[in-house]
């Protein structure tokens, strides 16, 4: 994956539209399957909440799957890249304290997927006005100079692979 320049603003709208759309398909759909699963088959005892949770369940996976479906359409480019940014960055995340040490020792992979990581967060960040962590995030990125420098590696994130991260 490689960063892209988003637009903050089409972002916020596209994703603003994205949530209530999701919202709103949840929950008519979800009242219209146990309404209509109540209807056609009601309980003697007015207990209906398996057929309130069979509602909920089938309305999410639909939803899920319509989601994916979308995903490639071009009004949900942003918030598709995001959503693929997030998964590329929690793959890192999982492996953090191994690239860490890795980086230490010079490994240029490890500091590579550590400075995609830390570019890729700080967009993130800034996409989503969540700076208040950007002084921890500016520290790590500091100590990752500091070890590039200190082993000569250049840090180009557009020779960064996902692939890489299995070695760790």
């Amino acid at each position: 994956m490689q960063l892209m320049k988003i637009d903050k603003t089409l972002y916020r709208s596209r994703l603003n539209i994205v949530i209530i759309a999701c919202i709103a398909s949840l929950a008519i759909s979800s009242l219209a399957i146990s309404q209509t699963l109540i209807f056609l088959l009601p309980d003697e005892s007015g207990s209906h909440f398996h057929w309130n949770l069979l509602g909920v369940v089938v309305s999410s996976i639909a939803l899920v799957a319509g989601l994916v479906k979308l995903k490639s359409h071009p009004k949900m480019r942003e918030v598709a890249y995001v959503w693929d940014l997030k998964q590329a960055l929690n793959l890192i995340y999982r492996k953090n304290k191994k690239l860490l040490a890795a980086a230490e020792q010079g490994n240029p992979d490890a500091m590579l997927a550590l400075q995609f990581s830390y570019e890729g967060s700080r967009q993130l960040w800034q996409l989503d006005d969540n700076t208040i962590t950007m002084s921890s995030l500016n520290a790590a990125q500091s100590q990752l100079d500091g070890w590039a420098q200190e082993y000569n590696v250049q840090l180009d994130i557009a020779n960064y692979r996902s692939e890489s991260l299995s070695a760790f």
